[in-house]
C-alpha cells in the first residue's frame, strides 16, 4: 500500500484528498463485501468500532500519506514496523496481557532497528525529517486501534465484515470534516481525480483492513501486530523493485528493516 500511494502521489500531491479518496473507496468496497456475506446482521451493534475507525485509520491515515509523501514508502513501511512495540506495550497496560521475556527482547531488537534507520546516511533528495515524525503519529495511533478493536472483538458478535465498514465510515467522516473546515468546498472538485489516482492503493487498503480485522478477531495483539510488523521487509523489498533509485534503499535500511521484523518474530514466537 505505502508503494501504491507513493506513486499515487506522483500525480497527485495532496495527502488529505488522497486519503479521502482511498478511505471512501476503500468503505464502498467493504461495505459491498459486508453486505453479500453477512448481509447486515449486527449493524447495528457496531457503533462502538466508530471509534476505532476514527482514530485509525480516520486521523492515522492522513498522517500515514503525508509520511510516505515526506520519507518515502520504504521508510515509512520500516517504522510502521515498530507497532507491535506500541501495540504490545498497550496492551500489557492496558488489556493486561502476560510479559516475558521474549517479548521484552523482542522490543530491544525493534529499537534497534529505528536505532539503524535513525543512523542512516544516504536518503533521497525529497527526504524530510518530518515524514518521520508524521510515521511515528500514525504508529502510534494504528497500535490504539489495534488493542481497541481487540478489546471489542472480544466482547462482540458483530462480524468482521460489519465491524470494517464502519470503522471505516468514521474514517471517511473524519477526513471528510477536516477538509470541509479547512478547504471549505474548494476539494470536492478535485475528488473525481484523486478517486483514479489512488483507486489501486484503495483496493488494497480495503482488502487488507478486513484481513486485519479477521486477524485481531482470532488472535491477541501481541501475536498479530508482530505478524503485521513484516510489512518493513515487504515494505523495503517493493520500494526497490517498484521506486528503485528514488527510494534509494540502503544497507542501513535493510538493517533496521531486517531487525524490526525479527523484533517481530522473536515476539510472535514467545507467544
Amino acid at each position: 500500500m505505502a508503494v501504491a500511494i507513493r506513486l499515487g502521489l506522483r500525480d497527485l500531491d495532496d495527502a488529505e484528498l488522497g486519503s479521502f479518496a482511498m478511505s471512501s473507496l476503500a468503505l464502498a468496497l467493504t461495505a459491498a463485501l459486508g453486505l453479500a456475506v453477512s448481509h447486515g446482521a449486527g449493524l447495528l451493534d457496531a457503533w462502538p468500532f466508530l471509534v476505532a475507525g476514527a482514530v485509525a485509520p480516520g486521523i492515522s491515515q492522513v498522517l500515514f500519506v503525508r509520511a510516505v509523501r515526506d520519507a518515502g514508502a520504504a521508510r515509512t513501511s520500516v517504522l510502521m514496523g515498530t507497532a507491535p512495540l506500541v501495540a504490545v506495550a498497550i496492551a500489557f497496560t492496558i488489556l493486561g496481557e502476560p510479559v516475558s521475556a521474549g517479548l521484552v527482547a523482542g522490543g530491544l531488537l525493534i529499537v534497534s532497528g529505528g536505532i539503524a534507520l535513525a543512523n542512516e546516511r544516504v536518503r533521497p533528495e525529497d527526504f524530510r525529517r518530518l515524514g518521520v515524525v508524521f510515521a511515528v503519529a500514525a504508529t502510534v495511533l494504528f497500535a490504539v486501534r489495534d488493542n481497541v478493536v481487540r478489546a471489542l472483538a472480544t466482547d462482540s458478535d458483530v462480524p468482521p465484515l460489519v465491524a470494517v465498514p464502519v470503522s471505516l465510515f468514521a474514517a471517511v467522516a473524519t477526513v471528510a470534516l477536516y477538509l470541509v473546515l479547512t478547504r471549505r468546498g474548494s476539494w470536492v472538485l478535485g475528488y473525481g481525480s484523486a478517486v483514479r489516482t489512488f483507486a489501486p492503493a484503495a483496493l488494497i487498503f480495503g482488502l487488507s483492513y478486513v484481513l486485519l480485522f479477521e486477524a485481531y478477531y482470532h488472535g491477541r495483539v501481541s501475536v498479530v501486530a508482530p505478524l503485521v510488523a513484516t510489512e518493513s521487509l515487504w515494505g523495503v523489498a517493493f520500494a526497490a523493485l517498484f521506486l528503485r533509485r528514488s527510494e534509494l534503499v540502503g544497507r542501513r535500511l535493510v538493517l533496521g528493516a531486517v531487525l524490526i521484523v525479527a523484533g517481530g518474530v522473536v515476539i510472535g514466537l514467545s507467544r
